[in-house]
């Protein structure tokens, strides 16, 4: 599913945050949509311990996602960088800073218990921040209530225009088409929808496309990132350089890292950034080194343009939240 060695390196940039109630599969998910596009070899398994994405012991002794991180997966279209987020609603302030950088959410529901209380508030959330949204529902390879009547709880309980995009093209078409005026006339006309017009009111949450299936089986996967790549929304950046940074961490040998999404312009190493920290002093640092994180790996970057998720050297006092450049806090 990814390019093909010989293709032009794409210009889309997809991030993408996984978000879930603990337990509902969505390492699992990760797992399979790294294992289909090529960038892992081999499938892990939450109950293994050895999952790409649980890089921390402690995640791996309780088997549940504590901390945010990322992993880069390449489309036909797009690069993509998933920002697994934590399920447990005791880390869901973690879930929440990631939000501020996300480019669309990825919901991911268990089957046999489709909307939990924490389901409803990471939706509640994701309206907070007007994100994008895709529904994916997973273990449907065990006993479950059946698509037709989990289509309708999602339509009750998240958003009327939850549409299964499982469904035959004329079908689909027609669901989509009560989502919104627009799409209707252009039904009408002419007795389709626009891949610009899905996207258009997928942007707009507008539209929220379900996709079935099972992430330890790799079932439906294929499916939902062939979506993604046609239908995650676009984004238009300034030339200015800006950044938001929404996590400060470590790495093993103990050196500070700011993870930010670039939301303007360019960022190269060695160029310098002028914030101010917690006091409100004014300090000018040089960047030392850009890295890409995929799982516990990075690679390198001289630059990084806009759209691009990336954790930064050389920054001593920067915090989560706040805006570099032409970015506002």
């Amino acid at each position: 599913m990814g390019r093909q060695a010989n293709e032009t390196k794409p210009i889309k940039h997809i991030c993408a945050g996984l978000l879930a109630h603990v337990d509902a599969g969505k390492t699992t998910l990760s797992e399979a949509m790294l294992y289909l596009s090529g960038e892992i070899k081999r499938l892990g398994r939450v109950d293994h311990r050895d999952c790409f994405l649980d890089t921390h012991s402690l995640e791996r002794e309780r088997g549940i996602t504590i901390f945010s991180k990322q992993a880069r997966l390449e489309l036909e279209h797009s690069i993509v960088t998933l920002l697994d987020t934590p399920g447990h609603v005791d880390f869901a302030a973690e879930a929440e800073r990631s939000m501020q950088v996300l480019d669309m959410g990825l919901l991911v529901l268990s089957a046999s218990e489709p909307v939990q209380s924490h389901t409803e508030t990471l939706w509640r959330l994701g309206e907070n921040y007007r994100l994008p949204c895709f529904i994916f529902v997973t273990k449907t390879d065990l006993p479950n209530a059946g698509r037709d009547s989990i289509m309708k709880l999602l339509q009750s309980r998240l958003s009327e225009n939850c549409v299964d995009f499982g469904l035959e093209a004329e079908a689909l078409f027609e669901h989509i088409a009560l989502c919104d005026e627009g799409a209707m006339e252009e039904y009408l006309n002419s007795g389709k929808i626009s891949t610009g017009t899905i996207r258009r009111l997928i942007s707009g949450r507008r539209l929220f496309p379900c996709f079935f299936g099972s992430g330890l089986k790799t079932q439906g996967v294929r499916e939902l990132l062939e979506a993604m790549d046609a239908y995650a929304p676009d984004r238009d950046y300034g030339g200015e350089f800006a950044a938001k940074v929404y996590k400060i961490g470590s790495d093993a040998q103990g050196k500070r890292l700011s993870y930010m999404k670039i939301t303007g312009g360019s960022l190269k190493v060695r160029s310098p950034i002028k914030y101010k920290d917690e006091k409100g002093n004014e300090l000018e640092e040089k960047v030392s080194q850009i890295r890409l994180y995929s799982g516990s790996k990075y690679e390198t970057a001289e630059e990084v343009s806009a759209g691009q998720v990336c954790a930064v050297l050389g920054l001593s006092a920067c915090r989560s939240g706040q805006g570099l450049g032409a970015e506002a806090d």
